[in-house]
């Protein structure tokens, strides 16, 4: 394939939206296949990689929750001025504006045009009106684009609930970098001696954004519960929950693999929402056994490499913690690490979007 593919997406922080798609466009980068990205929002550590890597990386100076007809304008200007033969939206508020400027642009029918879902079952009633009138408007428009990506089986079924009807709908699990998420002795080593935590202790991870969909409650009222354990909290936002005895509240940090590495199991608490979940499958891959409450695709993600409980329900989160302790954790852990090398590499999806962009080639 030699046209463009032009990636469209809400913002380029930290999240695992942007970083498959950062990911991806750096592979058709190095292979010579052209692409460029349009964040909706400025800024963004992924925006900064991406550009140091040479990648054609624009923003429209939109303010999250604010309408911009100007951006509307300037994006169907960018698709009209670039050409591409694709059109790739991420995320609610970019698919609705990429099906919009793809209109205005006058090349609908030269240009193709995928949505890309990201979730499950969000309660939208956390998130306020914006939010709700973004996700009727998708709906509404579903049948435009040629086809609507999920990253995970449950987010088609619960988006063909809400109403979605598009042509054809398609999953892309989520590409996990297997070399950079990996059994790390020495790091292991390193960051429990910086964090003070003796080589012998059980440690949790928990990697995830202070959210209401992350419910850190339950997963803090499940630690409560466990003793002789010490926790990893990472994220955003973390650093400010209750401080509590073997809890380390670490906030935002970027050396997450090393983390994970030092850690023994990989836990994520949501309470709704996830599609699929990178935090989980990074833990794996880091040759950490999973206990996952059964959010999103969870259950397939983890398959018989570790647990998985109903959310909400810290007790059952404590019992299945420990149980994974009780059993034969290196084996749980190695069949965790094989499960991500087999199912969900990063060679996986990256074939994936490509043989789909393919189909594209003028």
């Amino acid at each position: 394939m030699t046209g463009l593919v032009l990636h469209v997406i809400t913002g380029l922080g930290t999240g695992g939206a942007e970083a498959q798609l950062a990911a991806l466009v750096a592979a058709d980068h190095a292979d010579g296949r052209p692409a460029a990205v349009v964040s909706l929002t400025p800024g963004g550590g992924h925006r900064d990689r991406l550009l140091a890597a040479g990648i054609d990386v624009s923003d429209l100076g939109m303010r999250r929750g604010r309408p911009s007809p100007i951006a509307l304008l300037r994006l169907a200007g960018m698709i009209r001025r670039l050409k591409p033969v694709v059109v790739q939206s991420w995320l609610y508020h970019a698919d609705l504006m990429a099906v919009a400027a793809l209109k205005l642009s006058g090349r609908r029918r030269k240009t193709r045009l995928y949505w890309n879902l990201r979730c499950s079952d969000m309660d939208t009633a956390r998130y306020g009106r914006g939010l709700r009138t973004t996700i009727a408007g998708c709906v509404a428009l579903s049948s435009v684009p040629d086809a609507v990506i999920a990253n995970a089986e449950t987010g088609v079924e619960v988006h063909r609930g809400l109403g979605y009807r598009p042509k054809r709908f398609l999953v892309i699990d989520n590409g996990i970098d297997t070399a950079r998420y990996r059994p790390d002795p020495e790091a292991r080593t390193a960051i429990r001696s910086q964090l003070g935590i003796a080589d012998e202790t059980p440690v949790l991870a928990l990697v995830a954004r202070c959210d209401a969909m992350k419910d850190h409650e339950t997963f803090l009222r499940a630690f409560d519960r466990l003793s002789g354990v010490e926790a990893l909290l990472v994220g955003a936002g973390t650093e400010a929950l209750p401080a509590k005895p073997g809890l380390h509240r670490l906030g935002r940090r970027d050396d997450v693999p090393a983390l994970l590495a030092s850690a023994d199991v990989i836990v994520n608490s949501s309470a709704f929402g996830e599609g699929f979940s990178n935090a989980i499958a990074e833990g794996m891959a880091a040759g950490l056994p999973a206990v996952a409450t059964d959010v999103g695709d969870a259950r397939r993600i983890v398959g018989a490499a570790g647990r998985i409980v109903r959310p909400g329900d810290p007790v059952a989160l404590a019992d299945a913690i420990a149980g994974v302790f009780a059993d034969d954790r290196q084996s749980l852990g190695q069949s965790a690490r094989a499960r991500i090398e087999t199912h969900f590499s990063m060679d996986r999806m990256i074939a994936a979007y490509r043989a789909l962009y393919d189909q594209a080639a003028p």
